[in-house]
């Protein structure tokens, strides 16, 4: 929930509260309820809210708590804040509300640092300590909920959201050659610290961040669990691996009920929704909201997946809504775009977008089955990982993933933006070899759940939710869930085509014909297949002014892809002129001076 921003200054001149004004109103959709502001000397910080927890004004942020001498701003979710509130009530500690913000406050005056070993759920936050003039900044542990910086001499910016930063003004807005490079290498995955701009960067997941007056900065990252067997669990038979599993699921669902508002749930139809639905059920959740989204069919593909969400809203007796997005859905996606903090070529983010738009209208909260797959192995990158080692994988899973190879750089990015050397297969590949990783799969789930999941899948959820004040949680990322996955033998949950120790699980509580049914994905046929307007709109982004000024990319490259744009994807299906394309249409709607995209 929510949307967080500040400036911290450390040049002996009073925080720019009129710059934090603006980022707030930049997120005006990531918090509808509610709107704060606080400055204290070289610190402002403002707020806007998502009311789901403490709806009264108790819970209005920044909360400042004069007691303590600390200042706080929040977004996510504490799913165990009841149960440290009664711990540090037991410690002394009084409370004013009854919201999750200020369990941060007292937790962080209790353990300091160590706040986060703490903490269930998903969050960025800023603590502000008015007697030493510190500043701590943390991200959750699998970067579910964001946090840009933009760092200048003397000052530090952070925003939820990197438009929110390019707003304020004074970023630097030219393009980040490496940002780039990924961006065009690993389907648009652009690894924190980087983003396409080069004045923008994000705290990393599991980070936390701590500035003090001076500013003088560290960081560490405090979570980053071993993918080894655990000798413990040596003796575990696969139904062992199973009923653990379920129960971790289950735990993970039910933490992901606390709110004071209801809570539904995004259902696709695939396993992974599906068990969250059934899960809730057997919690004794009735009257659920659930929700699906289908595509008209493009070039013969199926852009809906209703039959099988059908079968679920039956099972378990659902209010489901199916929602069906017609053959012209070009008016949608420009906003689509604009509610991109970074560029997402996934054709789902505009799927999520128009999904999220109709579910707000019923629910605040939503639960998801986002993280599954790159969790319990469920993509067909893996199986070919299996038996081979770690420094070895590197080639497989690059082939697989990759849109293009290093060498093809030089065919489509212009000189002045290219990067001498392969960053990201040097990224993946340092990933990959380090230690904590048993396998070639382990090593892979690894960086897939860590790098990937964060900054493709994670924050498309994120961003297209929070875009119409929704908050999506996302149960399969509970740490603890994660952890065990990671200890669970890959051969596992390579099993059946993939997910196999999570399928087993689930034919205790959903029915097997949606376990067993063909892996499906989220269609969006009309930006797969390029043509008609679709094709008009992504033709006159790339040869704009603004593109031609910008010069990333070759000419001859662009002219060739425009003659058959539908002919050669990527090895994730995706249309590479699209992707050329949905980034020229990002910078044009978030750059000052190039209008919106439409």
């Amino acid at each position: 929930m929510c949307g967080l921003t500040g400036e911290f200054r450390f040049d002996n001149r009073p925080a720019d509260l009129a710059a934090v004004g603006l980022m707030c109103d930049a997120m005006v959709s990531r918090g509808p309820d509610d709107s704060g502001a606080y400055a204290h000397g070289s610190l402002a910080l403002g707020h806007r809210r998502l009311s789901i927890i403490d709806l009264s004004p108790h819970g209005h942020q920044p909360m400042v708590d004069a007691e303590l001498g600390l200042t706080v701003v929040f977004n996510g979710c504490i799913y165990n804040y009841r149960e440290l509130r009664d711990e540090l009530s037991g410690h002394g500690y009084r409370f004013f509300s009854t919201s999750d913000t200020e369990v941060i406050a007292k937790a962080y005056h209790r353990w300091g640092e160590d706040l986060v070993d703490h903490l269930l759920g998903m969050f960025a936050l800023a603590i502000h300590e008015r007697d030493s003039g510190r500043l701590v900044l943390a991200r959750d542990r699998l970067g579910i909920k964001p946090l840009y910086l933009a760092e200048t001499p003397g000052r530090l910016r952070f925003a939820s959201t990197l438009p929110a930063l390019v707003r304020a003004g004074d970023v630097d807005t030219s393009i980040d050659p490496v940002a780039l490079h990924h961006y065009l290498t690993w389907h648009a995955v652009v690894p924190a610290p980087h983003t396409i701009l080069a004045g923008v960067r994000k705290l990393p997941p599991a980070t936390i961040r701590v500035v003090e007056a001076d500013g003088a900065s560290r960081e560490r990252v405090y979570w980053d669990p071993p993918f080894t067997r655990d000798p413990a669990k040596s003796g575990w038979s696969a139904s062992d691996w199973e009923e653990a599993v379920l129960e971790s699921v289950r735990v993970a669902v039910r933490r992901r009920l606390v709110a004071d508002v209801p809570v539904g749930v995004l259902l696709s139809g695939g396993l992974d929704s599906s068990l969250v639905v059934g899960l809730l059920a057997q919690e004794g959740q009735t009257g659920l909201n659930t929700f699906s989204i289908g595509f008209d069919a493009v070039g013969g593909e199926e852009g809906d997946e209703f039959k099988y969400s059908d079968v679920i809203a039956r099972e378990f007796g659902t209010e489901h809504h199916r929602i069906r997005i017609g053959a012209d859905l070009l008016p949608s996606l420009g906003d689509a775009i604009s509610a991109m903090s970074e560029p997402m070529v996934s054709h789902d983010a505009v799927a999520f977008y128009l999904l999220s738009k109709e579910v707000s209208r019923h629910v605040k909260v939503v639960q998801s089955g986002q993280g599954a797959d790159e969790v319990f192995a469920g993509y067909h990158w893996y199986p070919p990982l299996a038996g081979v080692g770690r420094a070895d994988a590197v080639g497989t899973y690059a082939k697989a993933f990759f849109d293009r190879d290093h060498a093809a750089m030089a065919e489509v990015v212009a000189p002045a933006h290219r990067t001498k050397d392969a960053v990201s297969l040097d990224f993946v590949r340092d990933h990959f070899t380090k230690n904590g990783a048993e396998t070639g799969v382990d090593a892979a789930l690894r960086l897939d759940t860590q790098i990937m999941l964060t900054d493709d899948p994670v924050k498309r959820v994120d961003n297209m939710t929070m875009a119409w004040g929704l908050e999506a949680r996302v149960p399969f990322l509970d740490h603890e869930l994660v952890e065990l996955a990671a200890q669970c033998p890959p051969e596992l949950k390579l099993a059946q085509e993939g997910k196999g120790v999570l399928k087993e699980a689930a034919r205790r509580v959903i029915p097997h014909e949606v376990i067993d049914r063909p892996k499906g994905y989220f269609p969006v046929p009309a930006l797969k297949y390029l043509q008609g307007p679709y094709l008009e709109l992504v033709e006159d982004a790339l040869h704009s002014s603004a593109a031609r000024d910008r010069g990333l990319f070759r000419p001859e490259y662009v002219d060739r892809l425009r003659q058959d744009p539908n002919a050669d994807l990527t090895p994730l299906r995706g249309n590479r002129l699209w992707q050329l394309g949905l980034l020229e249409l990002w910078l044009q709607s978030h750059l000052p001076g190039e209008g919106v995209a439409r």
